[in-house]
């Protein structure tokens, strides 16, 4: 079914009016009162010397890095280690069965 349309309370449209024209005195164009600060193009400047790719430098991210590839290096011996003890172990159990079944 159609529904009824509710009806708002329309106000008068209010002109506005045109904005005052200043009568400049001088030629300069009007400044604004707020201008953001654009930083200034640095053109045709020396770009910084940048050591070569072969070079050893001892960096923060070289410490970095060596910490991490010797704690991976420490975690592969341990697992390792973990892996003969257990296969170690299990020999010594198989050997141990095969004698008490003879």
């Amino acid at each position: 079914m159609a529904t009824a349309k509710k009806t708002t309370a329309k106000s008068k449209p209010v002109a506005k009016k045109a904005p005052a024209k200043r009568v400049s005195t001088s030629k300069k164009a009007p400044s604004k009162s707020k201008a953001v600060a654009t930083p200034k193009m640095r053109s045709f400047h020396v770009s910084p010397d940048f050591p070569a790719f072969t070079t050893f430098k001892i960096t923060r991210q070289t410490v970095y890095w060596v910490i991490i590839v010797s704690f991976i290096i420490f975690m592969q011996l341990w697992i390792l280690g973990l892996q003969m003890e257990t296969s170690t172990y299990i020999e010594n159990q198989l050997s141990a069965l095969e004698e008490d079944a003879q």
